[in-house]
């Protein structure tokens, strides 16, 4: 399994391409977690509830977009990048790339 930024795996050559692939995810935090959050802003800094959810998000868009690229036949993701986004309590997270079949030169 390789998901990489770049448009080539250093030792593989690209067999087939799949399409595209995507994983997505929207959460928002807990009622708990978000009155904790907005005290913790009050100060500056970082705000470790929204780091975590940032952080699992991502996880979650790459797992979505690997399964996607699984379903699809392939064993790479080339090319992959993130967006995200936030709606005030409600953050997303986009993950997405080229799905490819590779094999090693």
């Amino acid at each position: 399994m390789f998901v990489v930024t770049s448009d080539e795996i250093p030792g593989y050559r690209i067999t087939q391409a799949h399409g595209h692939v995507l994983g997505t995810i929207v959460r928002t935090l807990s009622p708990g977690e978000g009155l904790s959050a907005g005290f913790g802003s009050m100060g500056g800094g970082e705000i470790p509830a929204y780091s975590k959810l940032m952080w699992e998000n991502r996880q979650e868009a790459v797992n979505r977009m690997w399964a996607d690229a699984v379903q699809r036949g392939a064993n790479a993701v080339i090319g992959m990048r993130f967006d995200s986004n936030e709606f005030g309590e409600v953050s997303e997270a986009c993950a997405y790339g080229t799905a490819v079949t590779v094999e090693p030169v």
